[in-house]
């Protein structure tokens, strides 16, 4: 027989609005009372039920962000306390921190789709991919070291993510794409 073995693993849903976790923990036998208390970062812990076996899939409504009949709204980003336990809950529980970064990521995709690669002439360009290289390097480092459990550090580096790419969002290369046009079209 199987040894109990608890784990949960965040699943992307590629939605800002939505959180899914899915249980990949091992059973000997059906589990007794699951459940997993969710912390969200500036509106604290919620104690919900959890189907195991499963990918469970929260919003803000069942986060308690916002009430039953409201549209849901995108989840905030920031450091997430997940622990997830079985009866009895004081010694059959995992716990994880995740760093949510879902919205700078809308962010970076709509400062990467701004990326015109035929705008610009190649040193700007080159730049401007650089920089945005610099900016996905700090988001990952963020969900990094969240999932190490250094909340601070992963603080930091989101809101570097985040002050760079404000930055990056509000330049401009001051091409016209006359360049392009004069000598390849």
């Amino acid at each position: 027989m199987a040894d109990l073995k608890l784990d949960i693993l965040v699943v992307p849903t590629y939605n800002s609005k939505t959180l899914a976790i899915n249980d990949i923990s091992v059973y000997p036998t059906t589990p007794s009372a699951p459940s997993i208390e969710i912390t969200v970062p500036g509106f604290g812990s919620v104690n919900l039920p959890f189907n195991p076996g499963e990918i469970n899939v929260f919003n803000s409504t069942s986060l308690g962000i916002t009430s039953v009949g409201d549209q849901d709204l995108p989840l905030p980003d920031g450091v997430y306390f997940l622990k997830y336990s079985i009866a009895p809950a004081y010694e059959n529980f995992v716990e994880r921190s995740i760093m949510r970064v879902d919205q700078l990521q809308e962010k970076f995709d709509t400062a990467f789709m701004r990326l015109d690669m035929m705008e610009c002439d190649r040193a700007i360009k080159t730049q401007q991919k650089v920089n945005l290289n610099s900016i996905y390097f700090f988001i990952q480092g963020s969900i990094a070291a969240a999932n190490n459990c250094a909340i601070d550090e992963a603080n930091k580096l989101y809101n570097q993510a985040n002050k760079m790419l404000t930055n990056f969002m509000k330049s401009d290369c001051g091409c016209s794409g006359n360049n392009y046009i004069t000598n390849f079209y």
